[in-house]
């Protein structure tokens, strides 16, 4: 049997989209400027030129200021899609793209630890985190093409820390057992307080970023703001009672059914739903959650990029951000379950909830503001939570 997408319905989304870096190739390889010479040079030997950047940042790069591999913090292979990203980049580019398997929080680390003798090129990640290094001296401005079509409130006026997608906070469920116990399927964060999903509810830890934006969105939910926390443990002690615990590795136990239901990004959700052969499309739900009597109740959080100040390769990576903002590779976060932080001027896959959903449940908090609370947010939180496991 054929899918509408011409492909045997055997063959994977996942396969589908980590492997169609070449099928794209002939659509991408004009979104980032350049010549058509397509042997690596302009038909006549010279090297290949890409313009890029946006405004005053506008400039022309060389083929020849290229490095056969570029090391970005913490893109890597098995999160937001970068597989895809990865790939189609060398294919267009001939750079491949260091797979580096680590968190924002230890990616600041390392850029700390490495002042003045970067190795790295840029900063990719939470985009507070971003935010952190840029506080502390350590990126460089530069304003990629299309930075103009990123919202204000995701971008620093001078260019050194711009988001490229979000990943926005969701309760996933397993609609089997759901049924098994007679539940009905959750819209709010109220709805989680029965016994029958609480008793084996999770949350992640503070000190992960899809577990702290959880935890303040159930805050935002029910009255607190990022100077009251009282309305999230209030909540949690009342669900503390039924068995609910605070847990990392959340997508292990969810598919073997030890978790029936969990807080997480939007992303880890829909990739479970539609990636993992070891669970049931059907078994998975996936809502974007509101408050109690309707409204916002999930958090937008951002994730993005800066380049590191006297950091190797800066033609590169400049090369990198603008490839990256661009519409046709925002379009493929989109189809790897990640919202790109153009989300408003593409088609969303049909997986996704509306985008009247997320609308009607998701909102956005003060990133500057977090950043300043942020370390003393996650210490009340690792002293005050009546929840189980959240040193973890």
């Amino acid at each position: 049997m054929m899918t509408e997408n011409g492909l045997p319905d055997s063959v994977s989304r996942r396969q589908l989209l980590l492997t169609g870096g070449a099928a794209a190739s002939a659509t991408l390889a004009g979104c980032v400027g350049g010549d058509d010479g397509g042997d690596g040079g302009n038909g006549d030997g010279q090297a290949e030129t890409y313009e890029v950047g946006h405004g005053e940042y506008q400039t022309t790069i060389s083929e020849a200021d290229l490095p056969s591999e570029l090391f970005v913090y913490a893109v890597q292979t098995g999160w937001s899609n970068w597989d895809a990203v990865m790939a189609e980049f060398e294919a267009q580019y001939g750079v491949s793209l260091f797979d580096d398997q680590r968190t924002s929080g230890e990616a600041l680390s390392n850029i700390r630890a490495n002042a003045g003798n970067q190795d790295y090129s840029a900063y990719n990640g939470f985009y507070p985190t971003g935010l952190q290094a840029w506080n502390d001296g350590f990126t460089t401005d530069y304003k990629p093409a299309g930075y103009d079509q990123v919202p204000d409130d995701f971008k620093t006026d001078d260019g050194h820390v711009t988001a490229t997608r979000q990943m926005t906070i969701a309760i996933n469920y397993r609609k089997d057992i759901y049924d098994e116990r007679g539940v009905e399927e959750p819209e709010t964060w109220e709805d989680l307080k029965q016994p029958e999903i609480a008793q084996d509810l999770a949350i992640n830890v503070p000190g992960a970023g899809a577990g702290l934006n959880a935890m303040l969105s159930i805050n935002y939910a029910y009255g607190g703001d990022l100077d009251n926390l009282d309305p999230l443990f209030d909540y949690l002690a009342e669900i503390g009672e039924s068995g609910a615990r605070h847990q990392r590795n959340l997508d292990r136990q969810f598919t073997a059914g030890e978790v029936s239901t969990y807080a997480e990004y939007d992303f880890g959700g829909l990739s479970t739903k539609y990636n993992d052969d070891e669970i049931p499309e059907e078994d998975v739900g996936v809502v974007i959650p509101q408050a109690p009597g309707g409204g916002e109740g999930a958090i937008a959080a951002p994730y993005g990029y800066a380049m590191l100040e006297g950091a190797p390769n800066p033609e590169a990576v400049k090369l990198f951000m603008d490839f990256v903002l661009s519409p046709e590779i925002q379009q493929l976060f989109f189809d790897g379950f990640v919202r790109p932080i153009r989300a408003s001027e593409l088609d969303a896959p049909e997986e996704f909830p509306s985008s009247e959903t997320y609308e009607a449940a998701s909102f956005e908090i003060d990133q500057v503001e977090l950043l300043e609370k942020q370390e003393d947010i996650v210490a009340e939180i690792i002293n005050r939570s009546p929840l189980p496991g959240v040193e973890a």
